[in-house]
């Protein structure tokens, strides 16, 4: 059972430890040494935000150590793999920015906008005559190779420059979680588990740093700039139920109306099974995956709120079961994906599964399909599966595909079926008969088994397509055009470790078990329409989705008869 209070900051910055963040989440990447009292840049990219953030408090904590001042840098990473995101992706992105931009202003650090791309943070770096180069963490390829193009060029041109790499991203750091590619999340909780109090801190503040006196940042024509960018971009329209920036995802965390923790989670427990009510979900991953807010801090507000005690124990027990659940979504899933890209450098080809899932697979890669469809059916929703069309016009039109999986303490049984079950028995044993019969009854009202829409969306391509790895490479175009692959051409918050690694869990048997081999899956976890009718009101999703698509291509449509409405879109 998580703590009932927040640990603060293991390490307390000092002279011989200037960086508020544990020293396990910094990588030196190249030491330098020879420009002391030169500032210190923060090159963001993943985590674009300003509290919370550990890669700027270590920045931060740097320059103050060295009275040094303190500037941030976002470079535009060219095509294929930023900027060849559409509207949707590249609205969010710059509206977010521009407001992360006005905020730095406030708080007198100034922001460097790149719109070359990371080709010029080293020039950057060298005009500002910078002594520390402080880099988030990504454990995407492009990502990788640019800090790696980076690093190159200080070494030759500025070998003085220190690399430092900070893991902002995750609540305990990819290197220091595991130090190998984990087979499932069963092996990775433990691992986890062991180390969270020491990570799952309250942040500091953000140390005080000396003015900025060096060169300043040029202005930028936000209006032109989200205009072009946008323009050049191919047409998937921007979505209306999630706005860009710190403050709306606080909003959507803790917010006094709609937020998740305040107000929904209490739901969570009941109508997240039922993708007609998409409100019982958290709605945070936009923000998580652009950085605008920290899962740690959302674990934070998480673990607050389990350990509030209403009277009512049915209270109690649903609240606790459904940030349980969050909470294991949130650090031990999504975690377990950058773990998997991290370690593992084929993580969007077949060369990426397992031997098992290779083989099971390759022996029915020549089965029989029943239907085979092209990727222009796919992605026009053209396929006889009504349930399948219906989450990727969802995709389509609203931005995200709605999931829906089973009770939280059965989706934990069924990874850790040993500690976790004699625990849970235990506990029973001290409960009245009353709370024993309202766990059994919420624990087992679900089928105990993880059922994703997006899983089946997957799934079905891999029986639709001509085999295994013209599925995965479908699955990832449905997914993100710069792997010439749909996904996250639609999906607000694509181009994510998460997005690669449910292809690869659906197709792959990635973070999965062998199961009774079948025609075309193998041993592959099967999916059907029939178990998805059982399992929640496939007519009434279908339906809603109907009406978000209706919906949405009237709001398109009026959008392009008036200018007026895209140009106060770029203003905010």
């Amino acid at each position: 059972m998580p703590p009932t209070t927040v640990s603060p900051p293991r390490t307390a910055p000092g002279p011989a430890n200037p960086s508020p963040a544990h020293p396990s989440r910094v990588r030196v990447i190249h030491p330098g040494g020879g420009k002391p009292g030169g500032p210190v840049v923060y090159w963001m990219l993943r985590d674009q935000r300003l509290a919370d953030n550990w890669a700027l408090l270590h920045a931060a904590g740097l320059a103050a150590a060295s009275a040094s001042p303190l500037a941030v840098a976002f470079a535009l990473f060219p095509r294929p793999f930023l900027l060849s995101a559409r509207r949707r992706q590249l609205g969010f992105l710059l509206r977010g920015l521009r407001r992360l931009a006005a905020d730095a202003t406030a708080r007198h650090l100034p922001f460097f906008l790149l719109t070359g791309g990371p080709a010029e943070i080293p020039a950057l770096v060298r005009r500002l005559g910078a002594s520390t180069l402080v880099a988030d963490f990504s454990p995407l390829r492009p990502v990788r190779e640019a800090l790696d193009a980076v690093v190159g060029d200080l070494r030759r041109e500025a070998p003085g420059v220190a690399v430092h790499q900070v893991d902002a991203h995750n609540v305990v750091p990819v290197w220091t979680a595991s130090a190998k590619m984990e087979y499932s999340a069963k092996t990775f909780r433990g691992k986890v588990s062991k180390v969270m109090d020491e990570y799952l801190v309250e942040f500091p503040e953000l140390p005080a740093v000396v003015p900025w006196d060096r060169e300043q940042p040029e202005g930028v024509d936000w209006d032109a700039l989200i205009a072009r960018v946008c323009s050049e971009a191919e047409n998937v329209p921007e979505i209306d139920w999630c706005e860009p920036g710190e403050e709306a995802a606080m909003e959507a965390l803790l917010g006094s109306k709609h937020g998740y923790l305040t107000k929904r989670i209490k739901s969570y427990e009941t109508d997240r099974n039922d993708p007609t009510k998409p409100r019982a979900l958290s709605g945070l991953s936009p923000y998580l995956h652009f950085g605008h807010i920290s899962a740690q801090r959302c674990a934070l507000e998480a673990k607050k709120r389990r350990h509030l005690s209403p009277k009512m124990f049915e209270v109690t027990c649903v609240l606790k079961q459904s940030i349980d659940a969050f909470l294991e979504e949130l650090v031990v899933r999504r975690e377990l994906a950058d773990n998997f890209c991290y370690y593992q450098p084929q993580y969007d080809s077949l060369s990426g599964a397992w031997e098992w899932a290779r083989k099971t697979l390759m022996d029915h890669a020549a089965d029989k399909r029943e239907h085979i469809y092209t990727r222009e059916h796919l992605e026009n929703a053209k396929t006889h599966d009504p349930l399948w069309n219906a989450s990727q016009l969802e995709m389509v039109h609203h931005g995200k595909m709605h999931g829906f999986m089973s009770k939280p303490l059965v989706h934990i049984i069924l990874f850790d079926s040993g500690q976790t079950f004699y625990t849970i028995f235990v506990q029973l044993l001290f409960w009245s008969w009353k709370e024993r019969k309202m766990f059994l009854v919420r624990t087992f009202s679900f089928p105990n088994v993880v059922v994703v829409c997006r899983m089946y969306w997957a799934k079905k391509i891999l029986e639709w397509t001509s085999g295994p790895e013209e599925a995965l490479s479908t699955a990832i175009y449905l997914n993100d055009k710069s792997y010439k692959s749909i996904w996250w051409q639609y999906e607000i918050d694509g181009r994510d470790p998460s997005g690669f690694v449910g292809c690869m869990w659906s197709i792959c048997g990635l973070h999965d078990q062998g199961w009774k081999e079948r025609p075309v899956f193998g041993k592959i976890r099967y999916m059907n329409y029939a178990g998805c009718k059982r399992k929640f009101d496939v007519d009434a999703y279908i339906s809603y989705v109907k009406r978000l698509a209706g919906q949405s291509k009237k709001r398109n449509a009026e959008e392009s008869l008036n200018p007026v409405v895209k140009l106060s879109k770029s203003q905010h």
